[in-house]
């Protein structure tokens, strides 16, 4: 604790709470604590820190909601797991207060998707691929669905992020999920035409089929497709209704 108490003192002229919270974040670090490691209770800090048992309560919550600790009733606190809703939060605050725009989000979700889709070529499973190629196929058979056809599409995606074997990736692709939710079926809805909906359906065919054989050059090139097309469509329905604002 000697680390942690010293970062705290250094930092007490700012806030209590926010210095605890260092406090505590630097021991799981001295300890070189790992996931769901158990920590010490808010009565041990607050006599180390010198601090109330209401700052330390109030540290403890913070941490708990930025999912870095993992606390239950009656029992200890724990490392917490990584977490992307907390990064899902924060970009659907800062959509919701226009800070940035869907369309600049999928911008960033093709560059890492096209990523995630390489990745996925060299490092899938034969289930992994499988399971990816099932959402595109679920794609077809439910064409006419709406509904159903983004939830696979959705899936489609987070399926890709999990065979490319990087936690990284995994957890900011899933972050994007609440805003998939509403970005996928607009997508979907600026496609009227059959035609149009096949093409897209094709897309994620070929990307399936990409990983599915291995060709991770494939892969990323047909999810650039794809992402170029989403982007576009959704720009021009957009400025579509700004202008008729």
């Amino acid at each position: 604790m000697n680390t942690a108490l010293t970062a705290f003192r250094s930092d007490a002229n700012g806030s209590l709470v926010q210095a605890a919270m260092q406090a505590v974040t630097q021991h799981i670090r001295d300890k070189r604590l790992r996931v769901g490691d158990t920590l010490p209770g808010e009565a041990h800090f607050a006599e180390a820190l010198d601090v109330s048992r209401a700052v330390m309560r109030e540290a403890f919550g913070a941490l708990a909601a930025l999912k870095l600790i993992d606390v239950g009733n009656g029992r200890k606190p724990r490392v917490g797991a990584l977490d992307g809703s907390v990064i899902a939060t924060s970009l659907d605050h800062a959509v919701s207060t226009a800070q940035i725009t869907v369309p600049e989000i999928w911008d960033v979700r093709r560059t890492i998707e096209m990523r995630t889709a390489a990745l996925a070529a060299t490092q899938r499973t034969d289930k992994e691929a499988a399971i990816i190629m099932s959402f595109a196929e679920a794609m077809v058979a439910d064409r006419d669905n709406l509904a159903k056809r983004s939830q696979h599409d959705i899936a489609f995606h987070k399926a890709i992020a999990q065979a490319s074997h990087n936690v990284l990736f995994v957890q900011i692709v899933a972050s994007f999920a609440p805003l998939m939710e509403v970005a996928v079926p607009a997508a979907w809805h600026t496609r009227k035409a059959k035609k149009e909906q096949q093409l897209m359906i094709e897309r994620h065919i070929a990307i399936a089929s990409a990983i599915k054989n291995r060709d991770a050059d494939a892969a990323a090139e047909a999810m650039s497709a794809h992402f170029d097309s989403a982007i576009g469509d959704m720009l021009r329905a957009q400025a579509a209704q700004n202008g008729a604002a």
